[in-house]
């Protein structure tokens, strides 16, 4: 006998923000400025938290997405769950970041083959992977700034 009952898999993505509206991003500064007003004040120097923000052709952000949490020293990012927010955002830019409780702003080579396996993938679906900012409450680090990207 056969099981007729299928789950089905409902995808979301809710535009609450106008075109005219929607914060552009030019560099890596107005990009720290959006996600100092995202990252949870009461814990990015507690825990690593990893963000993606999601943005159109004219750099504009169409939303974001809290793809990992994790604890005072690493996080643990699928791959899979940054594409995902992406198409269903119709994302043709992403920018990766996540923060380091430490302090430390530099990036750690796991950061570093991270951000070279998402912009592969990346390149699938034709999105280009603007930057990745790794941040703390008081300053962040560019791996585009810094000639990783």
């Amino acid at each position: 006998m056969t099981n007729n009952i299928v789950s089905e898999v409902e995808l979301s993505y809710k535009n609450r923000v106008p075109y005219r509206q929607r914060q552009k991003v030019t560099n890596s500064s107005s990009v720290y400025d959006v996600l100092r007003n995202i990252f949870p004040t009461e814990t990015i120097d507690y825990r690593e938290t990893f963000i993606v923000l999601y943005l159109n052709k004219a750099h504009q952000i169409l939303g974001y997405s809290v793809v990992a949490e994790g604890g005072i020293s690493q996080v643990a990012v699928d791959v899979k769950m940054i594409m995902q927010g992406a198409l269903l955002a119709n994302a043709s830019v992403i920018i990766l970041a996540h923060n380091h409780p430490s302090g430390n702003l530099n990036p750690s080579l796991e950061d570093r083959k991270l951000t070279e396996q998402v912009a592969e993938a990346s390149k699938l679906f034709d999105i280009k992977v603007l930057d990745h900012l790794i941040v703390t409450s008081e300053s962040f680090y560019s791996l585009s700034d810094n000639g990783y990207i």
